[in-house]
């Protein structure tokens, strides 16, 4: 017997990894999406926990949670470059630009 393949059979081998890889990927993704929606949930009611308690640490048979609370602040950048009416040429000569990949799965 012949051990040796044909291109079109290296092909279909390919093809059919591929295929077996982005039905895991979206497998995968699938998964994440559910228990980032349930970890989600749990820490919104230990947020609320914590704020009706004052209570900050809970505590579980193997993990710990602790609540903290802080503040972020944000620069609106677009919107002081429109206050002090700095052209958009010189905006966009100190933007720097950069190449985004994404890999969106979604059922068939």
């Amino acid at each position: 017997m012949n051990a040796s393949l044909t291109a079109a059979q290296v092909k279909f081998f390919a093809d059919v990894e591929q295929c077996v890889a982005i039905d895991t990927l979206g497998a995968l993704n699938a998964q994440i999406a559910e228990l980032t929606k349930q970890a989600d949930k749990i820490k919104a009611e230990l947020k609320d926990a914590a704020s009706l308690s004052g209570q900050k640490v809970f505590e579980g048979a193997t993990y710990k949670a602790t609540f903290s609370e802080s503040n972020r602040s944000t620069v609106d950048w677009k919107a002081i470059a429109a206050e002090m009416s700095i052209p958009a040429d010189l905006i966009a000569k100190h933007t720097k630009t950069s190449a985004v990949y994404t890999i969106k799965t979604t059922a068939v």
